[in-house]
């Protein structure tokens, strides 16, 4: 359409005197696209969730988002832009940063002769924008589109930009970023010299060697184990908070909008499945917005949406390619593209209770400012699917279920799970949002976060997810995880003063046992099972090199660590869903060792590809009616 069709457009919006300036539900009325019954309910949802009536039109499925376009126009008097009908001017998009079009839900669109058409989706707000727009960008007029078009035109002007924005979001002291000179020739030889010096000190002194690496893996084993038995009694003390969703009164507060990102690369087993999880979730729909974040790569899952039915509230974005295919790089673009308060994080996989959002939301709204981030529990739905899985959700109960909700409750700095977890807004923003490059970026964000002064604290809201349950794809998605948190560690001991001024001497001890300590245990565990040499009677070496006397010493504390271990995952499965999962306790054993092959796997890609994202498949158990919400409760 051609500048003096669109200049006629809206000299003719300006000539509906009728409309103009008159309710948008009763210029829908007027127009026939909606009943005055269908008002008269929009109007009750407003009044409950005071959401702008136009959000409730749309997310309620009562007018399309043209139908409200329309209206629009004639209730200012304003032009209609299409994005389909006539693309922004590329030239005149760059009057304005596409961060100011982010925050104003803006883009300037073309020139009328000297005046400026300025794109909004947000009409009531376009006069108090002038006032912040720069003083040479001339006479502007409002032009009015879709929410949906305002966004994906500053995607195709901007794209980008927004995407080095998105993977540049941290400051480079802060990032991981950095670590990609590990790999540089330089640094591998002095890595292969390294090795060359340990392999000949084992030639050397084996058993000072060996000596050196038990005194070590013993020394990080009471470490952790007696972090897991704190956190044990401590979340034995007090159960986890498990707010009411306020009552439906008009003296409440409304509530608050909320923002779901689900970051999605090749889930065309899923994605179908996933639209129809999410829309159980029983949120006021205007004031839920729900993100797919697909890269621009990843036709096959773009093409499996296209055939789900998604409701108005649910939409795709695309994230443009950059030099990183990383979730975190995905979350950081979609943010922007956001308004919510609250802005969470789902998994492909995930099957979250229906009632979640609105517990989530009452609990910002009783807790502290503090309070920045909420993390749900993780569970899973193939928990019987065969031995893996059942090792799988044992370990993940014991996480979430109790050492998580321990530490925090102990005023530990917690490493955040990667889905499930709702954070402010306006906090995700001050932190800079996460780092692009760490491939555990929910671990990062939560020591960050800590070391910002936050608090982050458990809710008893349910997630379930599918478990691992091939024992390669394990071993990949848990390389993947230690891999993040090496690198996690390695960013946050840059500088230990400066860690340790932030933390306190209580949380940085406390920082030192949950990532050192983990990362020592997997990469030593074998030096720990030659141990089990001596409980069965065997000789060991080194038992026999420090006498009697400390051989009972260290083994009664090797058993006890054990038998402790056994006792918390015992207890985190003791719920009736999870009660048959008690006799399989004791097999952990076994499960953890598979640990150690993970972390070399990820050791080594830490060194020539340590931002390389090993990505795990998801839709391979169909055992999802094993669990449902109401028996997952914890």
């Amino acid at each position: 359409m051609s500048p003096p069709q669109l200049q006629l457009r809206g000299l003719q919006s300006a000539r509906l005197s009728r409309h103009y300036q008159l309710p948008l539900g009763r210029i829908l009325v007027d127009m026939g696209v909606i009943s005055a019954a269908d008002l008269l309910r929009a109007l009750a949802i407003h009044n409950q969730c005071q959401a702008p009536i136009h959000q409730v039109l749309l997310a309620e499925g009562f007018a399309s988002a043209r139908d409200i376009l329309h209206a629009q126009a004639a209730q200012h008097a304003a032009i209609s832009l299409m994005l389909d009908e006539a693309p922004p001017d590329a030239d005149c998009a760059l009057a304005l940063d596409p961060l100011t079009c982010l925050e104003h839900g803006v883009i300037p669109w073309m020139r009328l002769g000297e005046t400026l058409v300025l794109a909004t989706c947000h009409p009531d707000r376009f006069e108090a924008l002038r006032d912040l727009l720069p003083r040479d960008i001339g006479p502007v007029v409002m032009g009015i589109a879709t929410e949906a078009d305002v966004h994906a035109a500053i995607a195709l002007c901007h794209g980008p930009q927004l995407s080095e924005l998105a993977e540049t979001a941290l400051p480079e002291e802060d990032s991981c970023r950095s670590l990609r000179a590990v790999a540089s020739p330089r640094r591998l030889r002095r890595v292969a010299l390294a090795a060359l010096f340990g392999v000949a000190a084992v030639l050397v002194q084996p058993l000072l060697f060996f000596a050196l690496a038990a005194g070590w893996a013993g020394l990080t084993l009471v470490a952790v184990a007696g972090l897991k038995l704190a956190a044990f009694l401590a979340r034995l003390r007090t159960p986890l908070p498990r707010p009411q969703a306020p009552p439906k009164t008009s003296g409440q507060p409304a509530p608050p909008k909320v923002s779901i990102l689900v970051p999605l690369f090749r889930e065309t087993s899923i994605a179908a499945q996933l639209v129809t999880r999410l829309s159980r979730l029983t949120y006021p729909k205007s004031r839920l917005d729900v993100v797919l974040l697909l890269e621009a790569e990843d036709l096959l899952t773009r093409q499996a949406l296209s055939c789900a039915d998604l409701p108005p509230w649910m939409r795709i974005l695309v994230v443009p390619p950059g030099e990183l295919t990383t979730k975190p790089r995905a979350l950081n673009y979609g943010l922007r593209f956001c308004d919510g308060d609250i802005i969470g994080i789902y998994d492909a996989e995930d099957n979250p209770a229906p009632d979640q959002i609105g517990r989530v939301a009452a609990h910002f709204q009783e807790a502290p400012p503090e309070v920045a981030c909420l993390q749900g529990i993780l569970d899973y739905y193939n928990p019987y699917s065969n031995w893996l899985s059942r090792c799988f959700t044992i370990e993940y109960a014991t996480w979430f279920r109790i050492v998580l909700p321990g530490l925090s409750r102990l005023g530990f700095p917690i490493p955040l799970g990667g889905t499930t977890l709702f954070c402010r807004r306006r906090v995700l923003e001050q932190v800079g949002g996460w780092d692009a490059h760490n491939v555990t970026e929910d671990a990062d964000l939560g020591i960050r976060l800590a070391r910002r002064g936050f608090r982050i604290e458990l809710i008893d809201s349910v997630t379930l997810e599918e478990a691992n349950c091939r024992p390669w794809p394990w071993v990949r998605q848990r390389s993947r995880w230690l891999k993040g948190y090496m690198a996690t560690y390695l960013v946050h001991m840059r500088r230990p003063g400066a860690l340790l001024r932030d933390l306190g001497w209580r949380r940085f001890l406390g920082f030192q046992a949950l990532f050192l300590g983990a990362i020592s245990q997997a990469l030593l565990a074998p030096v720990l099972w030659s141990f089990w040499i001596a409980v069965f009677g065997l000789g060991h070496p080194l038992i026999d090199w420090m006498g009697p006397a400390t051989e009972t010493v260290v083994l009664s504390f090797f058993l006890l660590a054990e038998c402790a271990g056994l006792v918390i995952g015992a207890t985190a499965v003791a719920s009736p869903q999870h009660r048959g999962l008690i006799p399989w306790v004791p097999t952990l054993l076994f499960y953890f060792p598979m640990g150690s092959i993970a972390i070399y796997k990820g050791l080594i890609e830490l060194l020539i590809k340590p931002f390389y994202w090993d990505k795990t498949e998801h839709g391979h158990s169909n055992s999802e009616a094993l669990i449902d919400h109401r028996e997952a409760a914890p």
